[in-house]
């Protein structure tokens, strides 16, 4: 697993425990972010800090995206998991610096295998390929 793909996961982590608890991604990310030395030591990769600021620094937006394009689901009925791989996704597209669309996708889909149903690829997939179709049209 390359570096980035561990950061996202990280990412991940980071985005699903704040969703689920109910707080704020960047208080939790500062929480989490164990720096020095010894046993407890667990500094966070730059790149997971990245994201997850990017992340809240654009949430509303996101989400939004999300409610508009995954038709059929509010964003309370979609499993906490597969909603944070969704906010994931969705800002590498919009915002990641240098990162192609379809990376972008496939580490989403490569978390989703990985860590939710079997049903959740498929549709995080769609989603995903319908927001880099039209990325250039949107207002962001």
């Amino acid at each position: 697993m390359s570096a980035r793909s561990k950061a996202r996961k990280a990412a991940l982590d980071l985005l699903y425990e704040a969703d689920i608890r109910g707080t704020n991604a960047l208080a939790t990310l500062t929480l989490r972010d164990v720096v020095g030395e010894g046993p407890d030591a667990r500094p966070i990769r730059d790149y997971t800090r990245e994201l997850v600021t990017g992340i809240s620094e654009h949430y509303r937006k996101i989400d939004e995206l999300i409610t508009t394009y995954a038709q059929g689901w509010d964003m309370d009925r979609l499993p906490a998991v597969d909603r944070n791989i969704l906010r994931l996704g969705i800002y590498e597209i919009l915002w990641g610096n240098n990162i192609p669309d379809a990376v972008a996708i496939d580490e989403a889909l490569d978390l989703a295998r990985e860590l939710s149903t079997d049903d959740s690829a498929g549709f995080i997939h769609g989603v995903l390929g319908r927001i880099a179709s039209i990325k250039d049209s949107l207002a962001i």
